[in-house]
């Protein structure tokens, strides 16, 4: 056993969303999910939708006390566009929305808890979808910046650390892509391409309004890497891997750090005749606006080869006709939510970062291991979550050997703090460290709970896992 110490102020804490916790109590505008799960609830696991969550909306005081009595110094949120906006054509304020948030930021203050407050977390108002086709639209992009606006001239002092989007990529994929989400289209490579491009000026453009206020904290985003790791050495097998880098990982991460587009990533959709429409001072806004930190999700790894026959598309478009999915063999998953458990890839990205993108501070702003039927492991009142501390000792060794060889990361959060709604899976697989009875409402802290009030609190803990690059 070793004790591994981290760096003195390192964030210990956790991340939820407003969509996935607050329940749409007293909200001004429908939301994407919100809309979803009204006209078609049989999308959803057990038809269970987002209408009460976690009910973070009514218990955030009770919420947060218990946060600080598991250890937490740090929570991620998100600012619901839908609850903060009374007019979003305007961009102005609904004093109801910003009550509630005002006290959340107290709340934080008041149980020592840095609070980081996301502007996006995959629930656009539906209007701006049915009305403008969403995020197709540079006309959504500019509201979205009058919301940034909004949220920042309201909350921006007291508040530290903001973010723009979480994991952008997923609006690709799900709704454009691979038809997951609502809309759910499938191969809608023109208008994927379209929104990959918009909603990296919309962050840029979120990041120029927070810079016009000179407020005192720190602006980043959060991505979710899923670093592509190739079948073999043949030289067909590496395109493929960066292939999909480019269009997965990259397509945000570049102009995020680096203010431009992988170049891989612009000629291949130049080729294939759908690269997005952008202009030279949209260009421009995205070079000059890049982000203060990072915020990176990690949660499993993409094992691909090359493409080996010809997909039958007709017509659609979609990145897999330049990779595949690689099965390997003997490696170790999570059953319930189909993931390959691969700790070792953390070690993998904060190199890259530390290597490629400047060593730009950042934090691990999700990690965590979803399981089904928790209910089982209960002993005495409290679930016996053993499989969930392994885990996070198992992903921490490898980011504090990171650390060690100078990677700036200066935090850990979990996903997630007290279990949450998550899109169609809803309650299938719990994640929390806090555990919630749909029934009653009670919330209860788990094992793994108190394992991170001791990791906390001592900056670090005794790791049995041995980690050699």
């Amino acid at each position: 056993m070793t004790f591994l110490q981290f760096p003195n102020g390192f964030w210990w804490g956790a991340a939820t969303s407003g969509p996935q916790s607050e329940g749409t109590f007293d909200k001004k505008h429908e939301n994407l999910m919100d809309y979803w799960f009204r006209t078609k609830p049989e999308d959803f696991h057990n038809q269970v939708g987002p209408n009460v969550a976690s009910d973070f909306y009514h218990q955030y005081e009770n919420d947060f006390k218990l946060l600080k009595e598991i250890g937490l110094n740090s929570y991620r949120t998100s600012i619901q566009w839908s609850r903060l906006i009374d007019d979003l054509e305007e961009g102005s304020v609904n004093p109801e929305g910003l009550a509630f948030y005002k006290k959340i930021v107290q709340e934080a203050k008041k149980n020592d808890i840095e609070l980081v407050f996301n502007l996006h977390h995959f629930d656009i108002p539906i209007e701006l979808v049915h009305k403008y086709g969403g995020w197709t639209s540079k006309h959504v992009v500019d509201l979205f910046a009058k919301f940034a606006k909004c949220a920042f001239t309201h909350l921006g002092k007291e508040v530290k650390y903001w973010t723009t989007f979480n994991e952008p990529i997923v609006i690709v994929e799900a709704s454009y892509l691979y038809g997951f989400h609502y809309p759910k289209y499938f191969g809608h490579g023109k208008e994927a391409a379209q929104v990959m491009y918009n909603l990296n000026l919309a962050s840029a453009k979120a990041i120029a309004e927070y810079k016009k206020l000179n407020l005192p904290g720190k602006i980043g985003i959060i991505l979710n890497l899923t670093p592509s790791y190739p079948r073999s050495n043949s030289k067909e097998d590496v395109y493929a891997g960066h292939m999909a880098d480019a269009m997965l990982n990259h397509s945000f991460l570049e102009p995020a750090v680096l203010g431009k587009f992988p170049e891989l990533l612009v000629s291949t959709l130049e080729k294939d005749g759908i690269l997005w429409q952008s202009s030279a001072e949209e260009m421009e806004i995205i070079r000059s606006n890049k982000v203060d930190f990072l915020g990176l999700n990690y949660y499993h790894p993409n094992r691909v080869k090359a493409q080996e026959q010809e997909l039958d598309l007709q017509g659609k478009w979609i990145p897999n006709i330049y990779f595949d999915d690689y099965k390997k063999p003997d490696i170790r998953m999570n059953p319930y939510r189909g993931w390959e458990i691969y700790p070792r890839a953390i070690y993998d990205i904060a190199m890259d970062i530390k290597n490629h993108y400047g060593n730009i501070p950042w934090y691990i702003s999700e990690n965590g291991m979803g399981v089904e039927n928790e209910a089982r492991f209960l002993e005495n009142g409290q679930i016996q979550d053993d499989y969930r501390i392994d885990f996070y000792e198992e992903h921490l060794s490898w980011l504090h050997k990171a650390i060690e060889e100078g990677s700036n990361c200066f935090g850990y959060h979990a996903w997630t703090g007290i279990d949450c709604w998550s899109w169609a899976n809803s309650y299938k697989n719990r994640y929390g460290f806090i555990s919630v009875d749909l029934e009653t409402q009670n919330h209860t802290i788990k094992k793994s709970g108190y394992w991170m009030k001791k990791t906390s609190s001592a900056n670090g803990f005794e790791s049995h896992y041995e980690v050699h690059p």
